[in-house]
């Protein structure tokens, strides 16, 4: 993690950009695991669980943006 992070920050980012924050999803998520894997990172990284569904409720799907919402707020350089 540390290596992606030093590497956006140094290769991608601008310095007007804020320092990147990493983000470990996990299926599964052990304390002692995520604490003996990231005692020596000094960047910021956040864990988190994630489950997965099959289907979302209409309700939430109507929240969401569809593809062409995303991609019409995407700046993609080439």
């Amino acid at each position: 993690m540390g290596f992606y992070l030093t590497a956006l920050d140094e290769e991608v980012k601008d310095e007007t950009d804020n320092p990147s924050i990493g983000l470990i999803l996990c299926q599964n998520k052990s304390n002692k695991i995520v604490d003996y894997t990231l005692k020596f990172i000094n960047k910021p990284v956040g864990v988190s669980e994630y489950k997965i569904f099959d289907k979302l409720s209409k309700e939430i799907q109507n929240k969401l943006p569809n593809s062409n919402d995303i991609s019409s707020h995407l700046d993609i350089m080439e």
